[in-house]
């Protein structure tokens, strides 16, 4: 539909990534189901799509490190967070009871998540590689032996019954989404949340010197994490989050780490976002 944001995910509809974008943008958008990541970030550079959605970190699983790298490489900007409550659930065609499944067809990490509810059963499990696509692929083939682990957005669209839900073994797993825009975006007015990455030289307490900046401040730093240079072996770049009341003072502490990197990348300067049960 004319007039509608584009937005670039990774996965199919239905997946967590499209309910993150609905969360974030509305329902009103029309998705862009991607294969890669990469894929995502390229659709944004390009304009292909208004914006992308990536999956960043778990509370259970961490960083997911290629995306970082992503970041750092294509000309696309954060423009916001979420922090999804990932909830798993058992879906059915309609009419469908429990003693009539034979087979559970998910994504390998759903499989795991949900380990103690099947492994209650002797259903035989089926790895699939999005969740949502093992939900449309059981309403488009009327498997009335087979159900699906996914989330409930998926179960709306393909038509499928929820009999069992929240089968997820830890039930306070959430996974932080970024929302990206081409590089170039301004500022929002009331940014509190910054994420960069920043590289060193190897001389003796040239990482604390960047990090000394952030120290001698009000700033909250609440993420740093490491990644390889590919092509500079035992090198490495520093990803780091920063939470701040003042933009004023997140200038100057960006001055400051700036003055002592070699080099150093604002992904982008955005509102924090809130992780809370849904």
């Amino acid at each position: 539909m004319k007039g509608q944001l584009k937005v670039a995910i990774q996965g199919y509809e239905g997946s967590f990534h499209h309910i993150v974008a609905h969360r974030c943008l509305g329902t009103d958008i029309a998705i862009h189901p991607c294969a890669t990541f990469r894929e995502v970030a390229r659709q944004v550079e390009t304009g292909e799509a208004d914006y992308g959605v990536m999956a960043v970190e778990n509370s259970i699983a961490g960083t997911i490190l290629p995306n970082l790298g992503i970041l750092h490489n294509a000309r696309v900007q954060i423009v916001g967070e979420y922090y999804l409550h990932i909830r798993q659930n058992l879906m059915v065609l309609p009419g469908v009871e429990l003693g009539d499944i034979v087979e559970v067809q998910s994504h390998p990490m759903a499989l795991l998540q949900c380990v103690d509810f099947l492994d209650a059963h002797r259903w035989k499990l089926v790895e699939t590689e999005d969740t949502a696509l093992s939900a449309r692929h059981i309403a488009e083939h009327k498997l009335r032996n087979a159900a699906a682990i996914a989330g409930d957005l998926a179960a709306e669209l393909f038509g499928l019954e929820i009999v069992v839900p929240d089968i997820h073994s830890i039930k306070n797993n959430y996974t932080r989404f970024l929302l990206l825009r081409p590089a170039g975006q301004p500022l929002p007015s009331r940014a509190d949340k910054a994420s960069l990455c920043f590289k060193t030289d190897h001389e003796h307490g040239s990482l604390m010197r960047v990090l000394r900046a952030i120290e001698n401040s009000t700033i909250n730093m609440t993420k740093l994490q490491s990644s390889p240079i590919p092509s500079e072996p035992w090198h490495y770049m520093f990803h780091i989050d920063m939470e701040f009341d003042s933009m004023e003072e997140y200038d100057r502490v960006l001055a400051d780490m700036e003055r002592n990197s070699q080099q150093l990348h604002v992904y982008g300067v955005y509102k924090r976002g809130i992780s809370t049960h849904s």
